[in-house]
């Protein structure tokens, strides 16, 4: 309907009850027909502008227009009737006349019944059985007799056809089920990653003090923790960092580079608002013997900047010959720890072959959404022979592990009680040990676990593990000959697909404190506290000792171990302090606080500067 008067072509029929002019049935629907499309007219009309015109329509809602059109036709069905009833009686006068003259009186007579039944007929189905559809389709019949309640429904009906109609259709809700405990990550809900940039430690082009050579030392966890301290370091010395050269003869002896492990060009993209990253050193300077210098461990900012920066300044070139623990845990500026996090989070990620083929890896081990565990089970020869421990070995194993510790002249401790290690919480668990756990976790023997190490140590070590969990699984047996070809003699590589499978598990156990523990467990940390469970060596040896002896039965070192480990299942908490560096908590195995902010103490935090500053404010006016 319209406001702006009865000249609007825009508007929509005025309903004024019924007329006294006739008009035949063809115009009558002819204007019906446009009746039905004036509302549709009048949005799109508002819509485009009226060029001057301020008439006003009203759109109207489906259910309106719906007994607005039920309306119209009541009296126009009515108008018919009243039509057809006095062409009816002329006809019938007619008649009669006819039959005071008597010719053709039977003829009339009989005419008159089948008009008669005729009416009969049609009265009876127009008041049955006519409607007309809204959706456009008009069924037989005039006079439509509906009750309110019916009137109601069919009007809803077409408002939820059309709006489902306009509404994109949601997929179809899955009925999720209740996540069994075993699997259930800690509570996180107030803590996220917080590693952005703040904007006054943007690079500006500031003229470099000199080129940074770093060779990252060890296996390749702790090469890559030592690579994002160094980038920290050259961004507290203001220094040009050469791309990292990586440790050869380490006891894998790989020859792998940065580039064969490393996305490069990712590596200097991302850090390239932090400090720049070349591939080797400028000509003018690549003829100069660098001055190579082994930075004190664990140092902090003060360290590098008042006895390194000189020295670079000097120099021009410098090469760090050790790169691990090489930076202070804690006691530096939030926006250092950020960028360790960046450098080990975000830049470093390996190269596209090692990336893929870990896709692959993981897409089996959760095949038909199966969960699964990754063990870190560091029982390899080396491992042993640096803690000298030998439980559950043969005894010309545990002479082969002495006779390894005493060839390795870095290794200090060479006489080791191997029982009192063990007792002390000191050794990696056993495979026997392990599956033990496990199962007292309550982890099914159905449960697919993935070895997360080298080659286990001992002729039948894996055979305890594999009577309690059969569906074990190595980067060995779960990649084909022709997937492995290409990283069988390049350790540093292996452990990148054991690194990746590790961090997407669903539940990530190590069994030592080892430097691949550190960094997987920081980095599901940072990753949204993702189940993490720490075994309590000391104390869990002295429980399975007591069931092996039989002093307890299994029910109850079953409850014994979950209660013990209900707390150390990775849930967020501050990274502990110590009373000397190496006692400390390592920052890359718990980047929070650092990389990981409380978000309810940040809005406290929030809300106490805000009272802060305008309480100034008041005392200053």
């Amino acid at each position: 309907m319209s406001s702006g008067g009865a000249n609007s072509s825009n508007g929509s029929p005025r309903l004024a009850g019924p007329t006294t002019t006739r008009r035949r049935v063809a115009d009558m629907m002819d204007a019906e027909r446009s009746s039905n499309f004036s509302d549709v007219s009048d949005e799109e009309d508002n819509s485009n502008g009226n060029n001057g015109d301020h008439h006003h329509h009203h759109y109207h809602h489906p259910v309106i227009r719906y007994w607005l059109l039920r309306s119209r036709m009541f009296f126009f069905a009515l108008e018919t009737w009243l039509l057809k009833i006095g062409d009816a009686y002329s006809w019938f006068v007619t008649a009669v006349q006819s039959m005071r003259s008597g010719r053709h009186m039977g003829r009339r007579i009989f005419g008159g019944l089948l008009l008669l039944v005729f009416f009969s007929v049609f009265v009876k189905f127009s008041l049955m059985s006519g409607h007309v559809d809204l959706n456009g389709r008009r069924e037989h019949g005039l006079f439509i007799v509906q009750t309110i309640k019916e009137d109601w429904a069919f009007a809803q009906k077409i408002v939820a056809e059309r709006e489902a109609s306009d509404a994109v259709k949601p997929l179809p809700v899955l009925e999720k089920f209740p996540i069994p405990e075993i699997w259930m990550k800690p509570n996180c809900d107030n803590y996220q990653k917080c590693i952005s940039r703040p904007r006054n430690r943007i690079r500006t082009g500031t003229k470099t003090n000199g080129y940074l050579l770093v060779h990252a030392n060890g296996g390749l966890n702790q090469m890559r923790t030592g690579i994002c301290d160094m980038v920290a370091v050259a961004k507290i010395m203001n220094a040009t960092l050469v791309l990292p050269s990586l440790d050869h003869e380490s006891f894998w002896t790989d020859p792998s580079d940065f580039k064969d492990i490393f996305d490069w060009k990712h590596f200097i993209e991302v850090l390239n608002d932090d400090i720049e990253i070349v591939t080797s050193l400028p000509p003018q300077y690549a003829a100069i013997k660098p001055l190579h210098k082994a930075p004190v461990s664990w140092s902090k900012a003060s360290y590098y900047r008042g006895e390194m920066v000189p020295l670079l300044k000097r120099h021009k070139v410098i090469k760090f010959t050790h790169t691990d623990s090489r930076l202070a845990n804690n006691g530096l500026a939030s926006s250092i720890q950020r960028l360790r996090c960046r450098a080990n989070y975000e830049a470093l990620r390996y190269t596209k072959e090692i990336e893929e083929l870990g896709k692959i890896l993981l897409n089996r081990l959760k095949k038909n959404n199966e969960r699964y565990i990754a063990l870190h089970l560091r029982y390899e020869k080396d491992m042993l022979a640096f803690t000298g421990c030998s439980h559950n070995l043969t005894a010309e194993e545990a002479e082969e592990l002495r006779i390894m510790r005493y060839s390795v002249k870095h290794w200090k401790e060479k006489e080791i009680d191997s029982k009192e290690k063990r007792l002390q919480g000191g050794c990696p668990m056993s495979p026997r040990e392990a599956a033990l756990f496990l199962k007292a976790m309550g982890y099914p023997s159905t449960t697919t676990i993935y070895i997360v190490a080298g080659e286990i140590y001992g002729r039948n070590s894996m055979a305890a593990f594999r009577s309690e969990f059969p569906n074990v699984f190595t980067h060995t047996t779960l990649a084909t000959e022709e997937e492995l070809e290409p990283f069988k003699q390049y350790q540093n590589r292996l452990a990148a697909l054991d690194y990746i499978l590790a961090l997407e598990s669903d539940v990530f156990v190590y069994t030592y404190d080892g430097n691949m523990a550190k960094a997987v467990q920081g980095h599901r940390r940072f990753e949204g506290f993702r189940k993490t469970i720490n075994p309590d060596r000391q104390n869990f040896v002295k429980l399975i000792d007591l069931l092996d002896e039989g002093a307890i039965p299994w029910e109850m070192f079953s409850e014994e171990v979950k209660n013990l480990h209900a707390n150390r299942v990775g849930a967020p908490y501050l990274r502990q302090s110590g009373e000397s560096p190496r006692l400390e908590e390592n920052f890359f195995a718990n980047p929070f606080p650092g990389c990981v902010c409380n978000l309810s103490q940040e809005r406290t935090s929030s809300l106490k500067s805000y009272q802060m500053s305008k309480r100034r404010v008041v005392l200053s006016s």
